[in-house]
């Protein structure tokens, strides 16, 4: 049992950095002693430089894992969007700074492969356990792994329904424009924001350093009649959502919709899937923060791990390492989903009772879940058998707590 929060980071690699962050804020803003931030200082510094799965800290064990993530379609590919059953508000806030305030995905979630389940859980639970990479488009290492692991970890499961944005233009396939939302109205709220704040900029409607008060429906008044007319067709879009609490909408040429996600966590004998051997990230461990002593010291004049001052003694940071794909389920004809990854870091402290290192206990109290970079297919790729990724996510900078405005 593992209680997660938040299954959004998009490789192994994204996953190990959240780690990393959340063992420096709690060595920053947490530590009780010297010998306690020290401890977690030497967890963050191999963090900074080896790409580790698993780690011990303070009697804590953490574990980067691997989910999948999939979504029903219909007979025309259609992805599902919300249900009836699924939670609305009452009174929907528009407000975009809601979203700072609203829940996060998976917040206080437990996963207890043991824990009583419902005759439709256990049914889709038992569908799911086969799940596998296959068809031709995927190397035959990753092929391996997916079928060793359905041996290896043969026990699934699925975490709360999320919600997030799709987008269409003509028949090309779907392809994500935000991020996993709590509610499918935390989805709507988003693609409002997008379509009338970020989409105008964006395509040049209006400029980027534009005050953040102009927007689609309160435009500059120097904007063109070409212009305005581009800018209303956003802000009629935008209108449907709010009025009719409705799941799609069309705008230049573009079909955006809700789009209700599932995920499952695989799960063995030796507790949550790691990374696969066959898995890719985007980019190499690195220092993320500036320096912190054991006093709780923060050196903001010091350049961090791998960034070298330049000529004014700021720090410069180091371009990533350049992005490679990582897999995706295939979908075969007649198949009923489509599938990407999601990885998250998984936390059980051994104070608890019946909780100790070396084997995943029965009741841990905490934990951290975070999920993978997603490429776009290939220009021009049609196969049938590959599934639309989800991929272009922004990812919340845990150093700052900030989101992008388009991808929440």
């Amino acid at each position: 049992m593992a209680r997660v929060v938040e299954v959004t980071h998009g490789c192994p690699q994204q996953a190990r950095d959240a780690l990393n962050s959340l063992l420096w804020f709690r060595a920053k803003d947490q530590a009780k002693s010297r010998q306690e931030r020290r401890a977690l200082l030497a967890a963050v510094t191999r963090l900074e430089t080896e790409s580790v799965d698993e780690l011990t800290v303070l009697g804590t064990r953490y574990r980067v894992v691997r989910a999948e993530e999939y979504a029903a379609v219909d007979a025309h590919g259609g992805i599902e969007t919300p249900r009836p059953t699924d939670p609305e508000p009452l009174t929907p806030d528009w407000s975009p700074s809601t979203g700072a305030r609203s829940p996060r995905v998976d917040d206080g979630l437990v996963l207890d492969p043991d824990a009583p389940l419902s005759p439709l859980q256990a049914a889709e639970r038992v569908a799911l356990r086969a799940l596998a990479y296959s068809g031709s488009g995927f190397p035959g290492p990753v092929v391996a792994d997916s079928a060793r692991a359905v041996e290896s970890h043969p026990d699934v499961l699925l975490m709360p329904a999320a919600f997030l944005i799709v987008e269409r233009t003509g028949n090309g396939p779907w392809s994500p424009g935000s991020g996993l939302q709590v509610t499918a109205h935390d989805a709507r709220r988003t693609l409002d924001f997008a379509l009338t704040w970020m989409e105008p900029r964006t395509r040049g409607l209006m400029p980027y350093d534009a005050d953040r008060t102009v927007d689609a429906r309160r435009p500059a008044a120097a904007n063109t009649d070409e212009a305005v007319a581009q800018l209303n067709e956003f802000v009629e879009a935008a209108d449907r959502l709010r009025v009719c609490r409705c799941d799609e909408v069309e705008a230049h040429g573009t079909v955006y919709r809700i789009a209700r996600s599932r995920r499952l966590l695989r799960w063995g004998p030796d507790g949550p899937e790691y990374p696969r051997p066959s898995d890719t990230s985007t980019h190499a461990p690195a220092a993320l923060h500036p320096r912190l002593d054991d006093d709780g010291t923060v050196h903001f004049d010091e350049p961090a791990g791998d960034e070298p001052a330049n000529g004014q003694g700021e720090p410069v940071r180091a371009a990533p390492a350049g992005a490679s794909h990582s897999p995706v389920a295939a979908r075969n004809p007649g198949e009923t989903s489509r599938e990407t990854l999601t990885w998250g870091v998984t936390e059980w402290p051994t104070a608890i009772a019946r909780c100790r290192v070396g084997s995943w206990p029965a009741s841990p109290p905490g934990g951290l879940v975070a999920t993978p970079w997603r490429p776009k297919p290939p220009a021009g790729r049609t196969d049938a058998r590959r599934v639309t990724p989800w991929s272009d996510r922004c990812k919340e900078n845990p150093s700052v707590r900030q989101v992008c405005p388009k991808h929440g």
